[in-house]
């Protein structure tokens, strides 16, 4: 998954950047280089956790830590 579509499943499921960060249990920092397009930085995609955690979240899994009224 690149940093864009990485981006666009976030948007998708109605998160904020910090509200993702809460849900995967990593820092806002980390959530915040994973949608840094690959051209401006050294790793050109998220890491591997956080892409198969997205693709649970988009197929409808949601955790205790998720937001209420989100998704």
């Amino acid at each position: 998954m690149a940093p864009e579509e990485f981006k666009a499943a976030r948007k998708q499921l109605g998160l904020t950047q910090s509200e993702l960060a809460k849900v995967l249990g990593v820092s806002l920092i980390t959530v915040q280089r994973s949608e840094i397009p690959a051209e401006k930085k050294s790793s050109s995609k998220p890491h591997a956790t956080m892409v198969r955690a997205m693709g649970w979240f988009l197929s409808g899994f949601r955790p205790p830590e998720w937001p209420q009224g989100k998704g």
